[in-house]
């Protein structure tokens, strides 16, 4: 069942496009992550161009966080002052971040410069999940339990200046760091069409001290609003955002979600970080090769 893609300029396969969707969209439903980090890579192992992948999968990220806000703001596990400067900062990102885009469009490196940041982003977070998810299974294994990480913010966060009260999650810090942030997540969301929640919630933990409780939601609020920001760049600039890939991506991370999250109640979770672990390592491995692998020939003529 193949498409055409208009934006891509090609034609794909419908069924592959939304079964992408629906692998991504199950490992978001059982480990808690946008999925938008492993997308773009497949997208781009595919054959899809990677503008017009990281565009468009920042859009589908964008639909596939509604639905997470809301469930959390009904358990009131969001923190909305936290996430409106989360918010200010990600869409400074995103208009830094597409502007870094269309230079590098021009210049003829953005396909090199999106292979790389997935490989160093995909291979260190791999890694350092590998390694913590052994660490808590051989725990496991051996009746020894960690004692639980005492809640508190990093040191450079305390020696900035302007002190907020951030009362939904407990802090009194300045709200440059949650906004230096966002920053830094808006200019990945319109490079690489990442949601930032594989980044985002591990420093909003141990680096601003939140509480496990209200980091999802939070995470999930300034996502929504990032990547909807990002895919406003993107259509008003790059013109890079194919819609009818994201409808496809959509359908199928919106059913994928829903069975990935039943698996995550029945299954360990340390085994569940493993096994992506092992997928992130396992995409960054295949993104390097892409890089670095010199093809038969270098060069080809293709007449249509």
């Amino acid at each position: 069942m193949d498409i055409y893609l208009p934006i891509a300029n090609l034609s794909v396969n419908a069924l592959i496009i939304v079964f992408f969707g629906f692998g991504v969209g199950m490992l978001s439903g059982m480990f808690g992550v946008g999925g938008g980090f492993l997308i773009t890579p497949l997208l781009i192992v595919y054959g899809i161009p990677p503008t017009v992948a990281a565009a468009s999968a920042s859009s589908q990220v964008t639909g596939a966080s509604v639905s997470g806000v809301f469930a959390h703001l009904r358990r009131k596990g969001v923190d909305i002052k936290m996430g409106l400067v989360l918010v200010s900062g990600g869409v400074l990102g995103s208009l830094v971040g597409a502007w870094l885009f269309a230079l590098l469009q021009q210049s003829g490196q953005i396909d090199t410069v999106i292979g790389i940041l997935y490989v160093v982003l995909l291979g260190s977070i791999g890694g350092l999940m590998l390694t913590e998810s052994v660490r808590s299974i051989r725990a496991q294994r051996s009746g020894i339990h960690p004692r639980a990480r005492r809640r508190r913010h990093h040191p450079l966060v305390s020696w900035l200046p302007l002190r907020w009260r951030f009362y939904g999650s407990g802090l009194y810090i300045s709200p440059l760091a949650p906004l230096m942030l966002g920053f830094f997540t808006g200019i990945l969301t319109v490079l690489l069409g990442v949601g930032g929640g594989f980044i985002l919630i591990p420093a909003m933990l141990y680096l601003l001290g939140m509480g496990p409780t209200v980091v999802v939601g939070t995470s999930l609020f300034q996502t929504l609003f990032t990547t909807a920001a990002a895919t406003m760049m993107h259509a008003t600039t790059t013109k890079a955002v194919d819609i009818v890939l994201a409808v496809l991506l959509l359908i199928g991370s919106v059913t994928g979600a829903q069975i990935g999250a039943r698996v995550a109640m029945k299954a360990p979770p340390e085994y569940l970080r493993l096994a992506l672990a092992v997928i992130v390592l396992l995409v960054a491995v295949r993104m390097f090769l892409g890089l670095a692998w010199r093809p038969d020939e270098i060069y080809s003529v293709e007449l249509s």
